[in-house]
């Protein structure tokens, strides 16, 4: 039987060391043993991270904006965390749901 993993958001500005963290915390828990995926989002898959690129560079609409978001995190969803957690794998992520209300929600005024 397998134990199903667990998963490890990290949410923050810009700057203030998820993408830092999100290594060290990986790492401790590779030490204790443990299964662990260390991925981001925007990204974490290979359409992910063309879709990353298009949203740190081209302008575009809140809507067109939140919707690539979201594409982005459903294919990360499918093909990255959900298959590591039913593994038993553990998921640590630099930025998920969370940055979506803070960034698209409350920072672009998205109802």
């Amino acid at each position: 039987m397998t134990t199903r993993g667990r998963f490890i958001t990290l949410e923050g500005v810009d700057g203030a060391g998820k993408s830092t963290h999100t290594v060290w915390i990986a790492d401790f828990l590779r030490a204790q043993g443990l299964d662990v995926v260390s991925t981001r989002e925007p990204g974490g898959t290979p359409l992910g991270e063309k879709l990353r690129a298009l949203l740190l560079t081209d302008p575009m609409g809140l809507d067109t904006e939140t919707l690539l978001m979201f594409a982005a995190r459903c294919e990360h969803l499918h093909q990255v965390i959900e298959p590591a957690l039913v593994r038993g794998a553990w998921v640590v992520c630099d930025r998920y749901t969370d940055a979506t209300y803070a960034y698209q929600g409350g920072g672009r005024g998205l109802g």
